[in-house]
């Protein structure tokens, strides 16, 4: 899938979706689908507040209800008027040649027995649109074109294009197969050429990115800066990125700004997103907290409205260097070799495997494609043989509906109630769905709450995130905001997106918390992040692995534009081993540097480590020791770096960039091994060389004659000091003859024994002395 096709199904609209708790239960039970929880309009009070107090406000908003309503009315009928002013001003055709030129169409006319009531092309083989100038064509055969022959030509061009689009789009949407996806773009490329606005948003992202189309920047600017003309908000993004990061155009920051912006005026969505980014971390902007709020919290209410209840999308955060440093880590990905085993074991009845292989399909990630379909059939299997986890799971997928499995709320309450009579949380969870919105059941809150709170005790993040729902909303118990923020806590230590926006939208509005900008606009930006535009994130790291480099760094640029940070790290990563041939290698080490720098300020050690080395040995800028020597220490105090430690310890040793200080230098070697074990080799060795200079800077330090001058040897070992000395000496003197003489001895051997001699002489150093 296509960014474009990622970020267009939330492009559409940007109205946030708002319902008061009421409107979301009147909904839910006449069958209207809302996420409990998702958006909160109400800012709420604290509890220390009285009833009378809660009394008062209620009338306040009744009253500011009533004034709502009445301006709604006024707004209705002003919009009414506008309208009918509008109807009355709008332009009469005229036709054009035919029998009636210049004459006005009329509206309806009468053709072949049909009435129409605007121009058709009926009757004609060219396709040009005409009209009658009287009601009856057959009787009075007035007529004229609705067009020129120009603008007909171009209109037929346009459908003719539309067609070839839509044939594209049919191929790509329907094939997972590389070959038929290539066939697709060819379909697109046709499109893009007759000026079809979407194709060519669609060809000139895959040009940029080299998906299913020969990576060519030059020919996607130019695609982008054509939309930019027009009017597209993604080509008016799409070049702010290029002028932000330097490719195919000479880098300026003020025009990507301006693109930017336009592109989010425009309704695009990244946009927004790397308008947020740019604000929260004063990028080319001066730094403001509720800029980057109101920016990311209109992305994040796109993204939780889109959002599920499995979850939202498996987001896989692989960082390169990290694989090249330690290579047997865990990336989080599944060998395909591994996901066969599995698969052998849920063929041979695995129950086990079979719900592990269910969950994998019906979220997707981990090298895992999302497939509702063997989802569907994997659970099937286990829940036949009485698994109660696959059981809920058939539930959730009957519950919510999908291509595959059509939404049933009876059969979803059927697995639900067997789950959760096995005492299955999500069971649970799903049971207290229905109790809450009347699905399939009618509307209960008191049982609502009890199954809620049954899969919450047992840890389940959906238990958690209604059980806060309800406490923040007050339905079927008394609101509690201190309850609802425990719940929603709990729910986003199990990394439900949803739980993180309720969060966000707390600490935003001060709602049972102190109001904090900045922790708002963090778990904002997390939800933000979990977007369908994260799966560029593995298409990505799979170019790489591919050994795309190009592709790989220009989508890792892009979604480093977007604030995440395993994207900046593995962009400068890529730059850093000068693996990407379409950045100058002059400009490799600079833009390398700025992306670890971003990567840093987000708290990724590896990236504080990597800008200490940067200016350490003066890579994309000068040598400079002390600024090495700060980011060093920042890397150590804040994420408590062996590496850090270490180097700081090399630089105390040395003098650089801070004063020489070998004791220090020793403390920072002894704290690099406390923190890490693969530490303690490189210390030992360290401290070895460490000893010998300290040994041989005393020894400079000191003068030996004078030391001696000064060793009073009658008080320290008597009067007699001098014979002692002379005795031990003689002793050991006596001791190393008897033991040369020994030596010397010949050992005699028997006669049988005897070695035979070589002929020709020994070799001069086995010679005996003369």
């Amino acid at each position: 899938i296509s960014l474009l096709d990622e970020e267009g199904n939330q492009d559409e609209s940007l109205e946030s979706k708002t319902l008061s708790a009421e409107d979301q239960v009147k909904d839910h039970s006449t069958g209207t689908r809302v996420v409990a929880g998702q958006i909160f309009l109400e800012s709420g009070k604290s509890d220390s507040q009285s009833e009378n107090e809660e009394n008062f406000h209620s009338q306040e908003k009744e009253k500011e209800n009533s004034l709502e309503e009445l301006n709604s009315l006024e707004m209705s009928n002003l919009l009414n008027k506008d309208l009918e002013e509008a109807e009355i001003q709008s332009p009469v055709l005229t036709a054009i040649g035919g029998t009636a030129d210049g004459e006005p169409c009329h509206f309806p006319f009468l053709f072949m027995e049909k009435e129409y009531a605007e121009c058709t092309a009926d009757g004609r083989e060219d396709g040009r649109l005409w009209c009658a100038t009287t009601y009856d064509y057959k009787k009075d055969q007035k007529w004229g074109f609705c067009e020129s022959e120009e603008q007909s030509n171009k209109r037929r061009q346009m459908q003719e294009a539309e067609d070839v689009y839509q044939i594209g789009m049919k191929i790509l949407n329907e094939s997972s197969k590389k070959a038929q996806k290539k066939v697709a773009y060819q379909y697109l490329l046709k499109a893009a050429d007759m000026n079809h606005t979407k194709a060519m948003e669609k060809v000139s992202y895959a040009l940029l990115f080299g998906d299913y189309l020969k990576q060519n920047i030059q020919s996607s600017k130019e695609l982008f800066e054509k939309l930019t003309e027009e009017g597209s908000p993604k080509g008016q993004m799409a070049l702010g990125f290029l002028y932000a990061s330097g490719l195919g155009v000479n880098s300026s920051q003020a025009k990507a700004l301006v693109y930017y912006t336009f592109g989010a005026l425009g309704g695009n969505l990244i946009a927004h997103m790397i308008l947020g980014y740019r604000y929260w971390a004063g990028i080319g902007v001066l730094q403001s907290c509720e800029s980057a709020l109101t920016h990311y919290r209109l992305v994040a209410n796109h993204v939780a409205s889109d959002i599920s209840l499995t979850g939202g999308t498996v987001v896989q955060r692989i960082r390169l260097a990290d694989e090249v440093e330690n290579p047997g880590m865990a990336s989080g990905m599944l060998e395909e070799d591994l996901i066969q085993y599995y698969q052998f074991l849920a063929e041979k009845g695995d129950v086990q495997a079979q719900v592990g292989l269910g969950q994998l399909h019906l979220h997707g990630g981990r090298g895992v494609e999302q497939n509702h379909q063997r989802a569907f059939e994997y659970f099937n299997q286990a829940a036949n043989a009485g698994n109660s986890h696959a059981m809920a799971f058939l539930g959730k997928m009957y519950s919510e509906g999908s291509d595959v499995v059509p939404q049933s709320n009876e059969t979803a309450l059927q697995y639900f109630k067997k789950a959760a009579d096995m005492g299955n949380p999500v069971g649970q969870s799903g049971l207290g769905m229905a109790y809450l919105y009347g699905r399939g059941v009618p509307v209960n809150y008191e049982l609502a709450l009890k199954y809620f709170q049954k899969a919450a005790e047992q840890g389940w993040v959906d238990g958690q995130l209604q059980l806060g729902s309800m406490y923040y909303n007050g339905i079927g118990v008394k609101r509690d905001y201190k309850q609802a923020l425990k719940y929603f806590n709990l729910a986003s230590q199990g990394g439900h997106i949803l739980a993180f926006y309720n969060l966000a939208q707390m600490h935003a509005t001060g709602t049972g918390v102190m109001r904090s900008c900045h922790t708002a606009v963090e778990l904002f930006k997390n939800v933000c992040e979990r977007g369908r535009w994260s799966e560029r994130l593995m298409t990505a790291y799979n170019s790489y692995k591919d050994g795309d480099s190009n592709s790989a760094v220009v989508q890792y640029l892009l979604l480093a534009e977007q604030g995440y940070e395993v994207a900046q790290s593995n962009a400068a990563f890529i730059l850093d081993q000068k693996e990407a041939s379409i950045v100058g290698e002059n400009e490799t080490y600079p833009r390398a540097l700025l992306h670890w720098n971003r990567a840093a300020s987000q708290g990724y050690t590896v990236a504080r480590i990597k800008l200490g080395d940067y200016h350490f040995y003066g890579f994309g800028t000068d040598v400079d020791y002390e600024t090495a020597f700060i980011h060093y220490r920042l890397a150590s105090e804040q994420q408590h770096s062996a590496q850090a430690m270490f180097n700081l310890g090399y630089m105390h040793e040395k003098g650089l960039g801070i004063k020489q200080d070998i004791h220090l230098a020793k403390r920072f070697y002894d704290m690099a091994a406390e923190a890490s074990p693969d530490a303690q080799v490189p210390v030992f060795l360290a401290l070895c060389k460490l000893g010998v200079i300290y040994s041989l800077q005393y020894i400079r330090e000191i003068n030996i004659r004078e030391v001696f001058s000064r060793i009073d040897m009658d008080q320290l070992l008597g009067p007699e000091w001098d014979l002692y000395l002379m005795t031990i000496i003689a002793l050991l003197l006596g001791t190393i003859i008897a033991y040369r003489q020994r030596q010397h001895q010949a050992i005699p051997r028997p006669a049988g024994l005897r070695p035979a001699v070589p002929q020709q002489e020994p070799p001069p150093e086995h010679q005996p002395p003369q």
